[in-house]
C-alpha cells in the first residue's frame, strides 16, 4: 500500500490529483509534515533546493524531481527509493536560449544594449550563424534538442558524447574538433568525469574568436580558468550557468564586454509550469497504481 501523500512545492498547483498536500516554494515544509510523505517533488526555484527533506521522509518511495539534472540530490536518495528526473520539461525552452545566447553574441546584441543605453549608436557587422562550425558536447535530449533548433540556421554540427556512435564523436576527439569549432556548446550533465574538464588546457586550444555557451552546470567550467583566457580577449563566452551561483555582485564576469550572462533560466519559460504539472500528475498516477515510473534515473539498493 503507498502511503498516503503526495508532497508538492506550490508552483505546481493546480494540479487534478487527489491525495495532495502543497508547502510554499520559499519555505520548507514542516517536519511533521513529512512522516507520511510516499512522494515528494523538492522545489524548483525559491530559497535553495531542499532535496535533504527526503532524509525526513520515513516511507518515501519516489524522490522527483523538476529539474533535468540531478547531481545535487543523489547523495540523498536512501535505499529503496526511486530518483526521477524532469526529462521531457526543459528540453525546449533550454535549447531556445541556447540558440537566443549565440545569436545575441555574434550579432552583438549584448553591446548594441549596453551602448544604447548611453544613447550610442554604434553601427557594426555581425556574424551569423549560417555557415559556422558549431561543437555541441552533451548528445543528450537538451543536447539534441539544441542542435534541432541550431540545424535550420545553416550551422554545421557535430555533437560529443562520452563514446562514440554513429552520428557522435567521442569525447576524447576534442582535442581534435575544439580548434575548428566557431560555437563551442556545454550541454552535459555535471558528473565527477565533467566536473572541471573545461579548463585551461581546454580552453586553450579553441579558435580565436569562437565562443563558447555553457547552459549545462557551472562546475563544468573552471572558473578562474575561464576569466584568464576571457581576459585575452581571444575568445567570446554567453553562461546561463557559472560557479559560484549566484554570481557575486563584484565578480570580473560581470564586467567583461566579450561575455553575456543570463541568470540560470535556461529551462524556466512559461512552458515549465504546463509541462511540468503534466509530468508530475502521470507520475504519481504511475506511482499509486504501480506503474512503471518515468525518467527513472537511480534506484538506491
Amino acid at each position: 500500500m503507498n502511503p498516503a501523500i503526495a508532497l508538492l512545492p506550490r508552483v505546481l498547483a493546480p494540479l487534478d490529483v487527489p491525495g495532495v498536500q502543497w508547502y510554499a516554494d520559499d519555505i520548507n515544509p514542516d517536519p511533521a509534515d513529512c512522516a507520511d510523505v510516499g512522494f515528494f517533488v523538492p522545489r524548483y526555484l525559491g530559497s535553495g533546493p531542499n532535496a535533504h527533506l527526503s532524509l525526513k521522509m520515513p516511507h518515501l518511495q519516489v524522490l522527483q524531481l523538476l529539474t533535468i539534472g540531478y547531481d545535487y540530490a543523489l547523495e540523498y536518495v536512501r535505499p529503496g527509493v526511486a530518483l526521477c528526473n524532469a526529462q521531457g520539461v526543459h528540453e525546449a525552452s533550454t535549447a531556445e536560449l541556447t540558440l537566443g545566447l549565440i545569436i545575441a553574441s555574434l550579432r552583438g546584441i549584448d553591446r548594441s544594449v549596453r551602448e544604447g543605453a548611453a544613447g550610442i549608436w554604434n553601427h557594426q557587422r555581425g556574424e551569423s550563424l549560417q555557415g559556422k562550425r558549431m561543437l555541441i558536447i552533451g548528445a543528450g535530449p537538451v543536447g539534441r534538442a539544441i542542435a534541432a533548433v541550431c540545424a535550420p540556421m545553416g550551422a554545421s554540427i557535430t555533437m560529443v558524447a562520452q563514446t562514440a556512435r554513429e552520428d557522435l564523436a567521442a569525447v576524447t576527439e576534442l582535442p581534435g574538433l575544439l580548434p575548428h569549432a566557431d560555437v563551442v556548446v556545454l550541454a552535459l550533465p555535471l558528473t565527477p568525469a565533467t566536473q572541471g574538464m573545461v579548463d585551461a588546457q581546454f580552453l586553450s586550444q579553441l579558435k580565436t574568436g569562437s565562443l563558447l555557451v555553457n547552459v549545462a552546470r557551472g562546475p563544468v567550467v573552471l572558473t578562474a580558468d575561464l576569466v584568464r583566457e576571457l581576459e585575452t580577449g581571444r575568445i567570446r563566452a554567453a553562461l546561463d550557468v557559472t560557479d559560484p551561483e549566484p554570481l557575486p555582485v563584484d565578480h570580473v564576469l560581470w564586467s567583461m564586454p566579450n561575455v553575456l550572462i543570463t541568470p540560470h533560466v535556461g529551462g524556466d519559460s512559461d512552458a515549465f509550469p504546463v509541462l511540468a504539472r503534466a509530468l508530475i500528475a502521470r507520475q504519481i498516477h504511475n506511482w499509486r497504481t504501480g506503474s512503471r515510473l518515468e525518467n527513472v534515473i537511480h534506484v538506491a539498493g
